[in-house]
């Protein structure tokens, strides 16, 4: 998403080419033709100027952070708590190895063994030594993707099951939880978000803004996070993805360690990550086309699916964002539609989790689109 640059130098061509003429005229005592190669040359150096003035422009933007882009922006991560933009980040899941049978001895299964699918579509690892105990059949782990970024997302427990370093007394494996956690590096956008978040965490006093600076820092991916404290000394956490899901347990736990870091909780503050309540809405509804509309009425129909899939995106960012039909009904007379009779969702007012309750989250249920046809004005 390109950013609005600020002008701190004036870029109307006009100006600057009557300004050029005005001061050519006075120098030389010579009135500028229209057509005139005096009149050329000056529109000439004036596109240079106009140049040269974008260029001043972009550069003086580029101190600022909020529309500094690329490595201009990682230099100014220097000014904030944050000083290096969030990387990819591989992601995680549990593994269990088991052996044939029980020894007396432990079984050591060494850090870095890897594992696949069965179609051998990525490659896995495990982050450290683990050994199955003296008398025990089986190890759990947790295993990192090779790839970095959201390619290892989305492995079911189980799919993740063949082995490709075989250790001694091996019979099996399988992954017990979901795979979840890889992201892609931080966008320009999610970093100055990020940097301005980051302000919070020089609070030593358990902030909310720290707390969700930290929780965020975990995965590109988190939309939303909410820290609420429905009774002192304790903080409970919830958290939102960009796709309108909450969060799997890997991830939850991965914010969870951040934010109990020593250098991050106060040692009066027990934190846990909590699922937000999900409140379920339907869209039902019946558009009509003025009869002498110039657009087809395919066109119109994929406009107006594009848009609900909009909304129901949208609803579904934020925790506690209130069910809003009328942002529905706003955004489908967009798309050039008489009229439109909404059947669902009714206006809900959900929890922002500002009180001692959990907040909430949109999910979506059943979508029903349809057609009225045409209509007379």
């Amino acid at each position: 998403m390109s950013k609005t640059l600020y002008q701190f130098i004036p870029m109307d061509p006009d100006e600057i080419t009557a300004w050029m003429t005005e001061q050519y005229e006075s120098i030389t005592g010579v009135t500028v033709q229209p057509g005139s190669p005096e009149r050329q040359f000056i529109q000439w150096a004036a596109a240079v100027v106009l140049q040269e003035r974008a260029l001043a422009n972009y550069a003086a933007n580029q101190n600022l952070p909020s529309r500094a882009e690329g490595k201009d922006l990682d230099a100014l991560a220097e000014l904030f708590y944050a000083k290096e933009r969030p990387g990819a980040k591989a992601a995680t899941c549990t593994m269990r190895f088991t052996i044939s049978e029980a020894q007396e001895f432990a079984v050591l299964i060494p850090g870095g063994t890897r594992v696949t699918d069965a179609s051998r579509t990525l490659v896995w690892e495990t982050v450290e030594d683990i050994y199955v105990n003296a008398g025990d059949t089986y190890a759990d782990v947790e295993i990192r993707c090779q790839t970095e970024g959201t390619a290892g997302n989305g492995f079911v427990a189980g799919q993740i099951n063949t082995i490709v370093d075989l250790f001694a007394y091996y019979i099996s494996c399988a992954n017990l939880t979901a795979s979840d956690g890889g992201g892609d590096a931080a966008t320009d956008e999610e970093f100055y978000e990020l940097l301005r978040l980051s302000m919070d965490g020089y609070s030593c006093a358990g902030a909310r803004g720290g707390y969700i600076y930290f929780a965020k820092q975990v995965d590109t991916k988190i939309a939303d996070v909410i820290a609420a404290s429905p009774t002192p000394g304790t903080v409970k956490l919830y958290v939102l993805m960009d796709d309108g899901t909450i969060a799997t347990e890997e991830t939850k736990k991965k914010v969870l360690e951040a934010c109990s870091a020593d250098d991050v909780r106060p040692l009066t503050d027990l934190v846990s990550v909590e699922d937000p309540e999900k409140v379920k809405y339907n869209v039902t509804l019946t558009y009509y086309i003025q009869k002498d509309e110039t657009q087809s009425a395919e066109d119109l129909d994929a406009a107006v699916k594009a848009k609900v899939d909009e909304f129901t995106a949208w609803q579904s960012a934020k925790l506690g964002r209130d069910i809003n039909p009328s942002r529905l009904i706003s955004m489908l007379m967009q798309t050039g539609i008489k009229r439109v009779e909404l059947t669902e969702p009714a206006f809900t007012s959900l929890k922002d989790g500002s009180g001692t309750e959990a907040p909430q989250v949109a999910e979506l249920g059943t979508v029903t689109v349809q057609s009225g046809g045409y209509e007379d004005e």
